[in-house]
């Protein structure tokens, strides 16, 4: 009875987020898919999540681009999260040739149900235990892309803005077959630009978990990074990136010029395509 009612309230979480959405982008052959995953503990469900794949035109194969979200300061405003359509930042990634999956992690937006990657309170140190469980549905929808007819199985990209780029980097940690890079946008945990305005709380246990990502990490990460982010200030985003380094991970660490009111959105708007791009195909160019 509580698969049915589990099944019965994603899908209706999915019929509320499509029918806010515009019609399905034809021109990035939109298509939204559920796709499981695994229970991993004896007795626990498996779950299925919601994910929309966008691709250029042509048969393929094309390489792919795993896009993650970030999460909310409040937990109130995670249903919002819909399903990430953010189809300027999208296309760009499809114009340079990528298909794009878009999964919505457990506990947000058109997925729903229970909220996996509490981290507690800073001081118990569970970013890590938050960063494997959102890394889960990062692989769940690499895994299900890896198997369409027009998804190469090489060459694949991990790339989230802010709990998203967190979660990029925990799931690469665990060496996915064909992960080439990962793009951080403005990643980490445990900022409120309400209560704490760019000072992140666990900044010592933050620290060691990118240390921890670091030790296992085998590509390239490009560390993307705004002066005035009210989440996340520079002087912690650099100390993390240099944990990650020294733990034996490697990439770039890059700073931009503060950006409006508060820079850790600089991915997500549609002005800043040109400062972000740039700095990809660089980072990429070099692979």
């Amino acid at each position: 009875m509580r698969v049915l009612l589990g099944m019965l309230c994603l899908l209706l979480g999915l019929s509320r987020a499509a029918s806010a959405q515009e019609v399905l982008d034809a021109s990035l052959h939109e298509e939204i898919v559920q796709l499981p995953v695994a229970a991993l503990a004896p007795g626990e469900e498996p779950r299925q999540i919601v994910a929309t794949l966008f691709r250029p035109d042509g048969a393929g194969p094309f390489p792919l681009l795993v896009l993650s979200h970030g999460n909310p300061p409040s937990a109130a405003d995670r249903p919002r999260i819909g399903r990430y359509r953010q189809i300027v930042q999208i296309r760009e990634f499809v114009q340079r040739g990528y298909a794009v999956i878009v999964p919505i992690r457990r506990g947000y937006g058109a997925s729903g149900g229970d909220y996996a990657e509490s981290y507690a309170r800073c001081s118990t140190n569970e970013f890590f235990r938050a960063g494997m469980e959102a890394a889960r549905d990062v692989l769940a929808a690499l895994a299900y892309a890896r198997t369409l007819p027009w998804v190469r199985t090489e060459g694949t990209v991990l790339a989230g803005q802010s709990a998203g780029g967190f979660a990029s980097i925990a799931a690469a940690s665990l060496q996915p077959a064909g992960v080439v890079a990962v793009l951080n946008f403005s990643g980490g945990r445990g900022g409120d630009p309400v209560k704490h305005p760019a000072v992140p709380c666990g900044e010592g246990a933050m620290a060691a978990t990118f240390a921890r990502f670091g030790a296992s990490t085998r590509v390239p990460v490009l560390f993307h990074y705004v002066e005035n982010d009210q989440f996340f200030g520079p002087d912690y985003t650099r100390s993390w990136f240099e944990a990650f380094e020294q733990a034996g991970g490697r990439g770039r660490f890059v700073l931009q010029p503060a950006y409006g009111k508060d820079g850790h959105g600089l991915f997500a708007s549609k002005g800043a395509t040109p400062i972000w791009s740039r700095e990809v195909d660089a980072f990429l160019a070099a692979l």
